[in-house]
């Protein structure tokens, strides 16, 4: 039997030669070798191969589909020695092999012959082929092509766990272990590498000459590659490159480089991180490098990337960013920021130098840690003005924040009966225009889970007995005041505020007709300071004196209320025999509530000091010396007031567009429409409050929601615009006065809020809706969402004019005030932000906003977007106000090769300080 020669020179390898006997059993062993070394496979594909063009008749053929399991090799032992190490089989399993036309042997030529879908399994390695041909009387084995009338078919396919390579054809050499691929192909963590001729020198050293590479999905014609005359390349590890040239579309650039590493690793890895370079000349701080530092692969659970940047006029900043996780318990991140900020240089007039830092942590458990104990934290905190000076941030609408906030708690409920729930939470509360800081350090609040103490033991509880119930809720803060001028001096603990509020509610319960529903409550509720005040009138500095008493006191107050409510239902059909029509039915839900509370005068807590006026005459002022409480101070007005409300919802049955459903769709006209009131009968004048409407609705298939709500007055004015106790319609006017009225509507797109930018944007307390400004660092992979549709847009028509997707968030606000005639919007403004999808590749976004008061844009981003499919290119541009700016980056998408990028912004004109 005897193969064609192949199309191209190939050299076949040579084996030792064995007796005839045992063929089959070094066909194994020979073959378990070349399977074992062509571990190399992972990276190498793609060769070509001839087919033999007739069979020899002297060729003993074999069984498709046998297996053959390793044979036991004996040899003669010297009877006086004894070796008690046994050698190691080389075969350590079953070997599979099969062909779909022949598997035959040559004894003459010392060769095994498999054609035609053949194929080898031993272990986790398997290889298939058109043609398989061994050599072993020379240690050569080849896996190659089948030629036919249409080509080649058939390439080798070598898979070894998950691995899987697809070459043209393979020389490999049992003895020496080196080989030779043709035509190779191999991608690792989408490196895409081809080489004409590669040379396996080792296990884990492989030579290719006039290779290419790139990061592109279509190999055949990919958009760039990069092509260098010799290529080193260690799988797992590295790869190495001599002179490179850049082709786009087959057209060499003069993009090269003389030589080029590229670590290539499935592991986490230290390494340095490139900064990025431009020119701020807005504030004359030069030329700049922002975000170089070093990434440090601490564990699996633990990193750390130390980042900074540098001006040439000597700004410098520094930026710290760690992630931890630790699967089943717990993940988080910190983050801590640092700029020192100069504008122009020093000695010039307009010379300025500002230092801002901010920190960031958030912090999560896992639910299935401990169900009963949790540990949360989100903090950011820093300077005011933090987001408003920085010059190198992630998110470029923060600074529109007007409020940083934090919380950090852990919660621990003890299970039992009844069970017990306690939790410490320190907060922070920051006001970015004011500097006003507000801390609680810590908040410790304990409670009891409600207690019936007439419950039945089994069965419901029924009646006003039964379903009484109480509960005890315990909190105390340290709280104080304070402003970022003062914040970690011992100068913030000055104003420092301790309290303790113990509170008992007691509730039940019950019906009455069948149809109402009554409950009733009483509350128990003291209040513990350390600190209180008394109060005098200095007769010769003719001023009121207040001294602070430290110490312990207390005072109790208690209140008691019930209210009766019930469910009215109403429905008007409009369907009628003969007719469907669209709109089927009305259904009207109204919840009446009547209420009653009464709450007693704590007069025994308060106090009097007599004040002299100019003329000598004596009046008495009371006080209380809780006035500066924590929690409030006693009330000394006696209150028995009757509230009453109205909820409504309005509600239709509309015939549902799918004539596959027989049930019709509901559709809300009014979620909720809610009049409220209350009459005090203790009160001599000005006995009826305001009534308050409120009200909500969803429209656009329940895309937009509206919410509206108005304060109607019953009382006039008199003519220094205060209220008096006079109705308003006896005073010539109308039923109510409109004292104020706001309108709101918010549409947005729910999967907007769960982006990388959005969240991002959370972390630094802004919005998650982009109606700011979307945040954006197209040098960060962090903020980039380019994977997020991909299927999506792969999946749809290339011609694409069928349909436009686009994403639109609105939110509208207007707010009118006349409570003492003075008539007047407050604020009317409209907030939008969306994307367009022009084409599956061409995206443009916007994010800006009208003041119909002010008549003037607000702050304005627009984005656009290309998808160049292993490059990205992207461009934002604020067109106005002082922080004008625009941003241009094009760069490769493959993290190995996320360094090759373009990128150039001008920042915005902004001096610290603004």
């Amino acid at each position: 039997m005897a193969f064609q020669k192949p199309s191209h020179t190939f050299t076949k390898i040579h084996l030792k030669a064995l007796r005839t006997n045992r063929i089959n059993i070094l066909f194994f062993l020979s073959f378990t070798v070349f399977i074992n070394t062509l571990s190399f496979a992972q990276e190498l594909p793609k060769p070509k191969v001839s087919i033999p063009a007739e069979k020899e008749k002297d060729t003993a053929s074999i069984a498709i589909d046998s297996i053959i399991k390793p044979p036991i090799k004996t040899t003669e032992i010297d009877s006086t020695k004894k070796d008690s190490v046994k050698k190691k089989e080389l075969l350590e399993g079953i070997v599979k092999y099969k062909a779909a036309d022949y598997v035959s042997m040559n004894q003459r030529k010392q060769k095994i012959y498999m054609y035609n879908e053949a194929e080898v399994i031993y272990q986790d390695m398997q290889i298939q082929a058109g043609v398989i041909e061994i050599d072993y009387s020379k240690n050569l084995v080849y896996a190659g092509r089948i030629k036919d009338s249409t080509g080649y078919s058939q390439r080798p396919v070598f898979t070894q766990g998950e691995n899987v390579i697809e070459p043209d054809s393979i020389v490999f050499n049992t003895e020496t272990k080196k080989a030779l691929v043709f035509n190779s192909r191999t991608e690792q963590q989408g490196f895409k590498v081809y080489s004409p001729i590669t040379k396996k020198e080792n296990d884990s050293v492989y030579f290719m000459k006039n290779g290419r590479f790139t990061t592109a999905e279509d190999e055949e014609d990919p958009e760039y590659q990069f092509i260098t005359s010799k290529m080193k390349l260690v799988p797992n590890k590295k790869v190495i490159v001599g002179p490179t040239y850049m082709e786009i579309y087959g057209v060499p650039t003069p993009i090269a480089l003389p030589f080029a590493f590229f670590p290539m690793t499935q592991k986490q890895t230290s390494g340095i991180i490139f900064p990025s370079f431009g020119e701020d000349s807005g504030n004359d701080r030069g030329y700049f490098l922002q975000n170089g530092g070093y990434y440090f692969a601490i564990s699996d659970y633990l990193d750390l990337a130390v980042l900074g940047d540098y001006y040439t006029n000597g700004s410098y900043g520094l930026r710290i960013e760690n992630n931890y996780a630790l699967r089943y318990k717990y993940r988080g991140n910190v983050s801590f920021r640092y700029e020192n900020l100069l504008n122009s240089e020093r000695g010039f007039s307009d010379f300025s130098q500002s230092t801002i830092y901010n920190i960031r942590w958030s912090h999560s458990q896992d639910s299935k840690a401990n169900p009963n104990a949790r540990f949360s934290a989100s903090v950011n905190l820093g300077s005011s003005s933090y987001f408003q000076e920085s010059v190198n941030q992630l998110n470029q609408s923060s600074f529109l924040n007007n409020t940083l906030a934090s919380s950090v708690s852990y919660s621990k409920t003890f299970v039992g009966e009844p069970q017990v729930n306690l939790s410490l939470t320190a907060t922070h509360s920051q006001n970015t225009n004011t500097g006003d800081i507000d801390l609680t350090l810590p908040t410790l609040q304990a409670s009891m889970g409600r207690v019936y103490p007439f419950a039945p033991k089994t069965g419901s509880k029924k009646g006003i007995i039964q379903n009484i119930n109480f509960q005890v809720t315990t909190r105390g803060e340290y709280s104080f005041d304070t402003n970022d001028s003062i914040f970690g001096t011992s100068e913030m603990f000055d104003d420092a505020e301790i309290g303790m509020k113990h509170t008992i509610p007691l509730t039940t319960n019950f019906k009455v007709f069948d149809y109402f529903s009554v409950s009733a409550n009483a509350n128990l509720e003291e209040n513990w300071t350390f600190k209180t005040v008394s109060k005098y009138y200095n007769q010769t500095d003719e001023e009121v004196v207040s001294i602070d008493q430290n110490g312990f006191d207390r005072f109790l107050t208690y209140n008691f209320g019930a209210s009766v409510g019930t469910t009215i239902y109403g429905m008007y059909n409009f369907e009628k025999e003969g007719k469907d029509p669209k709109i089927q039915a009305i259904r009207h839900v109204m919840r009446p509530s009547l209420s009653y509370s009464i709450t007693p005068a704590f007069d025994n807590y308060y106090e009097t000091y007599d004040v002299i006026d100019a003329d000598g005459t004596t009046s008495e002022v009371e006080y209380t010396r809780f006035e500066n409480s924590l929690y409030g101070s006693p009330g000394n007005r006696y209150s028995s007031s009757i509230g009453l409300s109205l909820g409504n919802n309005l509600e239709a049955k509309i015939k549902s567009k799918d004539s596959t459903k027989t049930e019709p769709e509901k559709r809300f006209i009014l979620n909720n429409l809610n009049f409220s009131t209350s009459y005090d009968l203790a009160a001599d004048s000005l006995n009826i409050s305001p009534v308050r409407v409120s009200g909500g609705t969803q429209i656009l298939d329940n895309k937009m929601s509206i919410n509206f709500g108005m304060t109607l007055n019953p009382y006039a004015l008199d003519s220094n615009n205060n209220v008096i106790n006079t109705f308003n319609i006896n005073n010539g006017g109308s039923l109510f006065r409109l004292t104020s009225a706001n309108l709101t509507s918010f549409s947005g797109d729910e999967s907007a809020q769960e982006s990388s930018s959005s969240r991002e944007s959370a972390r630094s307390g802004g919005r998650t809706d982009d109606l700011f400004g979307k945040s954006e660092d197209y040098a960060d992979k962090r903020l980039s969402d380019d994977d997020k549709n991909k299927e999506d847009k792969e999946e749809k028509n290339d011609f694409y004019n069928y349909k436009m997707p686009w994403s639109m968030r609105l939110a509208y606000s207007a707010n009118y005030g006349n409570t003492k005639r003075e008539n007047a919007i407050s604020s009317h403004s409209l907030m939008f932000s969306g994307d367009i999808d022009l084409s599956p590749r061409w995206t443009v976004g916007a994010s800006s906003g009208y003041d119909f008061l002010n008549q003037g844009f607000t702050y304005t981003q627009l984005r656009f977007e290309r998808d160049l499919l292993s490059w990205r290119m992207n461009f934002s541009w604020i067109p106005f106000s002082d922080r004008s700016s625009w941003n241009f980056f094009i760069g490769i998408k493959s993290s190995l090769l996320k360094d090759l990028k373009y990128d150039k912004r001008r920042q915005s004109d902004k001096t610290v300080g603004n």
